[in-house]
């Protein structure tokens, strides 16, 4: 096996050797009664944003779902298939969790597909990307980056928080969480990891704003 396969098959040892060998408890725990995580994390499926090591958490802590740029598409039960919906299903009616949040990111390589291709739809009209999937699954966040006449689209970290609302907005057109929301027993939350400063922040889903909820340190840790 390759190396990088390897490096994974150790890492599990490890995780044993934690769960199993030092805690067994928890495990057993998990294992016999099933899981009640009070939060459910929508994230990205970028390799630099693994929910488990950026938030430190525990087995069961968690009910996540990842896909390209942490988006939430809109109710909208057919006959196809539908993964982020479904998992958000779970979550909210199966598992009752108490929370949502919806974490992104910047350098997120789906928005940067999103603006490339709303500026090469200003500039060649009708031409076909090279992706097959990636671009449909992007039209969820399409308002967020609008082209002008002049093909500019706005920054990179502006879609990216703004997507983040779009997909708050999204989550409310689920009857079953806009019930609970009302009632008070489910909350919603947008976060945005900055991965250059290492800052962690909330992003205000009625208004151009985002504030700190962990500080970073400047670039890589040199202030």
């Amino acid at each position: 096996m390759v190396e990088s396969v390897h490096r994974l098959i150790a890492g599990y040892k490890g995780f044993r050797a934690r769960y199993y060998e030092q805690r067994p408890e928890r495990m057993k725990e998990l294992a016999e009664q099933g899981q009640s995580p009070e939060v459910m994390l929508i994230a990205c499926s970028d390799s630099r944003v693994e929910p488990a090591v950026l938030l430190d958490i525990e087995p069961g802590e968690l009910f996540i779902a990842r896909n390209v740029a942490n988006l939430v598409p809109p109710y909208g039960p057919d006959e196809n298939p539908h993964g982020t919906s479904s998992a958000i299903e779970f979550a909210v009616r199966d598992l009752k969790v108490k929370h949502i949040v919806v974490l992104g990111h910047s350098a997120c390589g789906g928005i940067q597909a999103l603006r490339e291709a709303n500026r090469r739809e200003q500039s060649e009209p009708g031409e076909e990307g090279e992706r097959e999937f990636i671009a449909p699954w992007m039209k969820i966040a399409e308002a967020a980056c609008p082209c002008d006449a002049a093909g500019n689209v706005p920054g990179q970290e502006n879609v990216e928080q703004d997507s983040i609302r779009i997909s708050l907005r999204n989550l409310m057109t689920f009857p079953w969480i806009a019930s609970r929301v009302a009632d008070g027993d489910l909350s919603l939350h947008g976060w945005w990891v900055d991965l250059q400063a290492g800052r962690l922040c909330a992003v205000d889903p009625h208004r151009q704003d985002i504030h700190d909820l962990v500080v970073g340190q400047g670039e890589f840790g040199v202030a």
